[in-house]
């Protein structure tokens, strides 16, 4: 274990430097970080919304009503189903920040409204089930300003803000009189670079509406999703898959909402063909189900984060590292994972790289395996919460099988090994922060003494 600490440290970890100093990777970093307050909200109603017990939800309906899932889940709905609009805004603020000259407010507001000019302000609407949709005009559809949306919010900002800058640097500005508030010159200061980036904008959408995929986001759905339907339920296709959604989360991309979209509706359909086997005491035909990915391939979250998420625990000699362990461990144990991509962050983080993305594929191959060798019964079909606790759930999802549970000890006990070094050198880095941290305030605390 020490040479692979030795190892990352002088390989992996001075690229890792390089890669993390670029400030377009910072802004993205730093700026989708904007949304984790709202992610640790919202995972809180969420893991009350879906308690895998029959008898909370039967007391909560008998309370509340039948609609109260859907009631206390509007938080929910509005910290992550925003996650686009409020990363559009911060990835641009962020980015501002790192040129001089360039006012961060007056940035990212352009970047927020040139993210909503990309979005169609319509949605089809069916009044009732079984009725003719309907076009609905003057909305927001609410998935592309969620975490679908979240692509296109990155790329905009970034490119807004280089417009905005390229602009700016030139003095294409109109410059208010002395006397005039600030906040007023300011805002005059952003007329024509705000200009100039809702134009170009506005071109791209313009010709993206002349191609049959009609919207930005629409196009970058399509293209992802031609391969996805094609690969379905298979080993191969599995760990494409898990690969993909791993590469998206750590570009801060919504990866689970991007990439199940195109192959969740195979899964789904396996899960309901075992199903039908189970219950006629046929052959399981699939392996490889909604419940396989949930519930094996993703203890704690997207990345298996649950491992990590104990060595923050009882291992952090980092306060950083100790405190967030304490806040994320909730949403992990549910198998929410958003508070630990943000928190950290794994978003834009070249240390957690490697393990965030092998640690799946070693568990989709495990877990693959032991299931096709018949070591470990397949998922049933039986439609579990995703927020459905580890070893509860490989119980339950195999039928009542132990095997089911055995496999996530074991899936649990390779993400522990994998995320270890990496863990320990993330945590040394956040030690020795910390401690200059203090030493600076010690020697500073003390000059100031001796000046008094």
């Amino acid at each position: 274990m020490a040479n692979i600490n030795m190892l990352i440290e002088r390989y992996v970890l001075p690229a890792a430097l390089k890669i993390a100093g670029q400030k377009h990777i910072l802004s993205v970093r730093d700026g989708i970080i904007l949304n984790m307050p709202f992610m640790l909200i919202g995972s809180f109603f969420l893991i009350f919304a879906y308690l895998p017990f029959p008898s909370y939800a039967n007391f909560m309906g008998e309370v509340f009503g039948a609609a109260w899932r859907d009631k206390l889940l509007y938080p929910v709905k509005a910290t992550y189903d925003i996650m686009a609009i409020i990363s559009s805004f911060g990835i641009a603020y962020r980015l501002a920040e790192k040129y001089r000259g360039l006012d961060p407010l007056s940035t990212g507001a352009v970047s927020l409204v040139a993210f909503l000019l990309t979005i169609p302000q319509h949605t089809l609407f069916t009044p009732v089930v079984g009725a003719e949709a309907m076009m609905v005009k003057g909305v927001l559809p609410m998935n592309f300003i969620g975490s679908q949306g979240l692509f296109v919010a990155i790329i905009i900002a970034l490119l807004s803000t280089e417009i905005y800058r390229f602009v700016h640097s030139r003095d294409l500005v109109i410059t208010m009189p002395e006397g005039v508030p600030p906040a007023v010159a300011k805002s005059f200061l952003s007329l024509v670079p705000g200009f100039c980036v809702l134009a170009v904008v506005l071109a791209l959408r313009l010709i993206v509406e002349a191609t049959p995929f009609g919207d930005i986001n629409t196009m970058i759905s399509t293209i992802i999703g031609i391969p996805m339907h094609h690969i379905g339920g298979t080993l191969p296709g599995m760990i494409f898959s898990v690969i993909l959604i791993g590469l998206l989360w750590t570009l801060g991309l919504h990866g689970d909402a991007i990439v199940l979209v195109f192959i969740q509706p195979i899964w789904l359909s396996n899960m309901s063909e075992n199903l039908t086997a189970f219950q006629t005491n046929q052959p399981l035909p699939h392996i490889i189900t909604q419940q396989f990915y949930d519930l094996w391939i993703a203890p704690g979250g997207t990345g298996a984060l649950l491992g990590l998420v104990i060595f923050m625990l009882i291992r952090s000699r980092s306060a950083q590292m100790k405190q967030l362990g304490r806040i994320a461990a909730p949403g992990c144990l549910f198998n929410i994972s958003e508070p630990m991509v943000f928190g950290i962050p794994l978003v834009m983080n070249p240390y957690f790289f490697l393990p965030f993305i092998l640690t799946p594929v070693v568990l989709v191959i495990v877990t693959y395996t032991a299931m096709a060798t018949g070591l470990v019964t397949p998922p049933v079909g039986i439609a579990l919460p995703f927020t459905t606790p580890i070893f509860i759930s490989g119980y339950l999802a195999t039928g009542g099988h132990i095997s089911g549970t055995v496999i996530q000890v074991v899936n649990l006990a390779i993400s522990m090994v994998i995320y270890y070094p990496f863990f320990r050198v993330w945590d040394r880095q956040k030690y020795r922060e910390e401690q200059h941290h203090i030493s600076t305030q010690a020697e500073q605390a003390g000059a100031e003494a001796l000046a008094k």
